[in-house]
């Protein structure tokens, strides 16, 4: 499993998102859009939109969280194959 998080750090969602991820020993691998040189325009392209956090899984683009709801902790637990805690 390949994963790649879109994030910056003064993102509220972005840091429960990474969380997430360490709470369940997932690795990946941290792109922050304000450091990375063209990271903000990838995330343009591949989602039509300035939002952030996401992931790539495997090449496949995922936004890990909905606007007024947060991070999607169960949505992310059965993508991922972990409990929901």
């Amino acid at each position: 499993m390949d994963l790649l998080v879109y994030s910056a750090d003064w993102c509220r969602d972005c840091r429960e998102a990474k969380r997430f991820l360490q709470k369940h020993a997932i690795p990946y691998t941290e792109i922050d859009i304000e450091k990375t040189p063209g990271a903000a325009d990838e995330v343009v392209e591949h989602t039509g939109k300035r939002a952030i956090p996401q992931f790539v899984l495997d090449g496949k683009w995922i936004q890990p969280y909905r606007p007024g709801r947060g991070f999607l902790h169960a949505e992310m637990a059965a993508l991922f194959g972990v409990a929901e805690v």
